[in-house]
């Protein structure tokens, strides 16, 4: 085990001083100015663009609300505009010229790695005339598919997924992208730039194998992608530079997509559509969020959370609700200064759920967890289950843009460490872990903050959980040394790295007691006791100048805005997937906070008005009784 580690070490070592962009500073990172503040305030929606209805789109989005326009008008996702694209660059400068008169934005979706032709029977196809360009299964198998395997793939069309390293091709692709900056559209949205690992019978594949990538590979590494690693064995050390391989290769891929654009259009902003979160599809599909953020302007996340079969809000459990709040506080953390947008589906059919009811819980909760809303008809990314509700949100978002359109600052003295590394190379053991320490901090209201890899030097709270990271770089591990050095206190779940076999004071729970508490409350969440694993929740609580007295289905996150203490509310008690919609409201959540945040309290419903709370002076502070919450809301303090 000790030589296991080692080599996590080393790998972890050389996938960092292998890839040029990781972890320095690049354009996209310096993401504050004017212009890119839009990102941050956007209320999104999407249309399917043509020539003729660019002032239509730009008028509804008016009257409901919206503030940043999605038009769906792919130029290398289609075959044949891909090689003649003139047609839908005249359609994106309208759409462009139309939103900026209204002053509101817009930006404009792309395909990544895959490609459609209309006719598959055809002469004309990618596939036939460019069977070099495909990805492939180890076996040979090229990445062609029809109408059966995705239901955005319309019957008679041929469906593939291009290699990176296909150069004609990513010339080409870039030549639109800088045609498409030229327009004067405010963002290019790449969608799915994965490697093909997510379609039936391609799950296991870690394609791909065709000659261009594997000669890659053999050229960064000596080895023989082919022969020489053994697929899906995390202990392999060829395997590990594989995944490192393939998720640097997608980085390195939206890098150039932005540099292509930025070139012409220096404002032009890159988001990238991911729909893999912290677990482990990422290092499947080769897009790796926390890689991805700096080199990008936003990322969009088309984040699903749930057991049913259609992923939608209708049909969460309060257990999926938590899951929920996890990947999205997640996905702030990597972000850093960025925005980060969630795609998401609350409703498609669910026969005792109200659209409206869906809705709103929906976007509740990612406004409260910090991302910016996009919620769609179906499963499809235009349209609305229910207009008037979705303009009824957006106008309430605009109107509070000064807390929604800010940026959030988490608060919590204990850090939990999300280590990319271990999660892509153990991904089933590292993400229950963690996931099950975050459960217990939100169940009992302990404020935590996400430490990453790229900002564990800032990091100065008193408690560091790591859960269940068995892979550190050596600067991490001295990182974490100097964390104790000031006094820091280190917990230590399940198998820890060597390296910190003889860390000072820490307290270590191999058995993983976080683990276990996860499973138990996914199989009954309601019974499940967050005060059950009473020696890790000691080793992991501090203290902040808020304490909460709440049901554990209320989650609360702390953060600042500005010079304000702000405190977001989400409300999950009683709701039943497909069933109950409506939480339970709450009548018993009380607040003590420390005297320096005032006496005065403001306190704002989601869809609700303002209103002012006076606190009590008591021996620990400032006591303040919320009289109700319902689905959620926002409070925050002021010194009389």
């Amino acid at each position: 085990m000790r030589i296991l580690h080692l080599s996590c070490s080393i790998a972890l070592g050389l996938a960092l001083s292998a890839g040029s962009l990781h972890g320095q500073s690049t354009d996209a990172q310096r993401f504050q100015g004017p212009q890119r503040t839009w990102l941050r305030k956007v209320r999104i929606a999407a249309y399917g663009l043509n020539p003729e209805n660019a002032d239509r789109i730009v008028q509804d989005a008016k009257a409901s609300g919206v503030y940043g326009i999605e038009v769906d008008n792919d130029i290398p996702g289609r075959y044949e505009s891909l090689l003649d694209p003139e047609v839908k660059l005249e359609a994106i400068r309208l759409v462009a010229r139309a939103a900026h008169h209204a002053g509101n934005k817009a930006f404009v979706y792309v395909a990544g790695l895959e490609c459609i032709s209309k006719d598959a029977d055809g002469p004309h196809t990618l596939a036939k005339e460019h069977p070099d360009w495909l990805q492939r299964k180890i076996t040979g198998e090229p990445a062609i598919f029809t109408s059966g395997a995705a239901f955005w793939i319309a019957k008679g069309e041929e469906d593939v997924w291009v290699t990176p390293y296909a150069s004609a091709w990513r010339e080409l692709y870039m030549k639109r992208v800088r045609q498409i900056a030229a327009t004067g559209i405010d963002g290019i949205y790449v969608d799915i730039p994965y490697w093909m690992t997510h379609f039936t019978g391609w799950e296991d594949s870690w394609a791909s194998f065709d000659s261009a990538t594997v000669e890659a590979f053999r050229k960064e590494t000596g080895l023989d992608a082919r022969k020489e690693i053994h697929l899906g064995d995390p202990n392999d050390a060829g395997f590990r530079k594989w995944i490192d391989f393939r998720i640097r290769t997608i980085d390195d891929f939206i890098a150039e997509i932005r540099k292509n654009a930025i070139a012409v259009s220096p404002s032009i902003s890159i988001i990238p559509e991911i729909y893999p979160g912290i677990e482990q599809e990422a290092p499947r599909v080769g897009a790796d969020v926390y890689q991805l953020y700096p080199l990008a302007d936003a990322i969009a996340h088309e984040y699903e959370f749930g057991d049913s079969e259609d992923h939608t809000a209708a049909s969460r459990t309060p257990f999926d609700w938590f899951m929920y709040q996890i990947g999205m506080r997640s996905f702030r953390a990597f972000a850093g200064d960025k925005p980060t947008w969630i795609l998401n589906y609350s409703w498609d059919g669910a026969a005792h759920v109200p659209p409206r009811d869906a809705m709103l819980n929906l976007a509740m909760s990612e406004l409260m967890a910090g991302a910016n809303v996009w919620d769609a008809r179906g499963h499809v990314m235009s349209g609305s289950n229910d207009a008037a509700t979705r303009t009824e949100i957006f106008g309430w978002i605009a109107k509070h843009e000064d807390i929604f359109g800010a940026l959030r600052v988490p608060v919590g003295e204990t850090g939990v460490y999300f280590s990319d590394t271990t999660r892509n190379y153990y991904p089933s053991e590292f993400v229950s872990s963690y996931r099950g320490v975050l459960l217990l901090l939100l169940e009992n209201h302990v404020q935590f903050q996400i430490v990453t890899p790229r900002n564990l030097k800032r990091f100065r709270g008193r408690v560091l959980v790591l859960p269940n990271v068995r892979c550190l770089s050596r600067e991490e591990a001295a990182d974490l040394r100097n964390f104790v050095s000031r006094r820091g206190r280190v917990v230590l779940t399940g198998a820890s790295n060597s390296q910190l076999d003889s860390l000072d004071g820490a307290l270590r729970f191999p058995e993983r007691p976080e683990a276990a508490y996860l499973g138990r409350a996914e199989h009954d969440f309601s019974a499940s006791d967050p005060a059950s694993e009473p020696a890790l929740l000691d080793a992991i609580r501090s203290d902040t100048d808020v304490r909460v007295s709440a049901s554990k289905n209320v989650v609360m996150h702390e953060a600042r805005i500005g010079d304000r203490d702000c405190l977001f509310f989400a409300n999950f008690d009683g709701l039943k997937a497909g069933e109950i919609s409506t939480p339970v409201s709450q009548h018993n959540i009380t607040l003590t906070v420390s005297r320096h945040l005032g006496k005065t309290m403001h306190w704002l419903p989601f869809l609700g008005t303002e209103s002012v709370l006076q606190g009590a002076p008591t021996a620990n502070g400032v006591r303040f009784d919320i009289p109700i919450l319902e689905r959620g809301a926002i409070a925050w303090f002021t010194v009389d």
